[in-house]
């Protein structure tokens, strides 16, 4: 089998939401985001337990002077978020009951009818993109539509999409092509455009790439993003000189009470 990947081109983007409605038809997930908070016209907010893709609204500036989304340049962009299926996913070594899985097509796929809801996944997650359903307690995220892929077809969201915003296919060829494409915008006269594909990172390389307009924050990715597993080789070397110092300090203390 292939392994496949999605390519999110943020220049693309019209904002239509078709890639959330697509993918929530296909999954029969409940809705979830018909109440406007006032703060944005972006009614869902955020990647759920009920939201497996998002459309974000970029609505103002966040970084001065790279014109795409600057402050003093207002625009209005959009780009469409989903799980990253992570090289090294947190998610996956972080689950203590072999529910979350990585799949035949590369993805990461949390079996539902083995999570047990501890939500180790859930802070696990170097996006927040995992997310526990209060009602049941089980976690939830895009599944990579695992059961279209088997039977050969496209994920939902990729084949609704109106612009070709997401693209669907080959790991390797979409990278290329993704590579063309920034390379394609910035001859077009693009200076802020950019390939989000954190591959020198501790994930090491994502399944779902971004092309964005300015600073990738403001599309909810994080510049380095970390598995936190990364930390765990620190934690152990301060642990052993803990415990070596305080095994040096009881032996003093025992030679220095024989001697008394």
């Amino acid at each position: 089998m292939s392994v496949t990947a999605f390519l999110t081109d943020s220049t693309l983007c019209i904002g239509c939401k078709a890639c959330e409605v697509a993918c929530k038809e296909w999954n029969q997930i409940p809705g979830d985001g018909f109440v406007w908070s006032g703060l944005s016209y972006d009614n869902t907010g955020g990647l759920g337990h009920a939201t497996w893709r998002h459309v974000k609204f970029v609505e103002n500036g966040a970084t001065p002077g790279v014109g795409g989304n600057s402050p003093e340049n207002f625009s209005w962009g959009f780009s469409s978020d989903v799980c990253k299926h992570c090289e090294n996913a947190g998610c996956l070594e972080a689950c203590p009951t072999g529910a979350i899985v990585r799949t035949e097509f590369g993805g990461v796929y949390i079996q539902p009818d083995v999570c047990n809801g501890c939500s180790y996944c859930v802070v696990a997650c170097p996006f927040g993109v995992v997310d526990r359903d209060e009602t049941d307690g089980r976690a939830f995220k895009c599944t990579f539509c695992y059961d279209r892929q088997k039977e050969g077809l496209a994920p939902a969201c990729a084949t609704a999409c109106p612009t070709e915003s997401i693209k669907f296919g080959k790991l390797d060829d979409l990278r290329e092509a993704a590579h063309d494409r920034v390379e394609e915008l910035t001859d077009a006269g693009f200076r802020d455009v950019q390939l989000y594909d954190p591959i020198d990172s501790s994930v090491g390389g994502i399944h779902a790439f971004f092309i964005t307009r300015g600073d990738p924050r403001t599309y909810n990715l994080p510049p380095q993003p970390q598995v936190p597993t990364v930390y765990l080789r620190k934690g152990w070397i301060s642990a052993a000189i803990s415990s070596g110092l305080m095994i040096a300090a009881a032996l003093v203390a025992f030679a220095g009470n024989r001697k008394s």
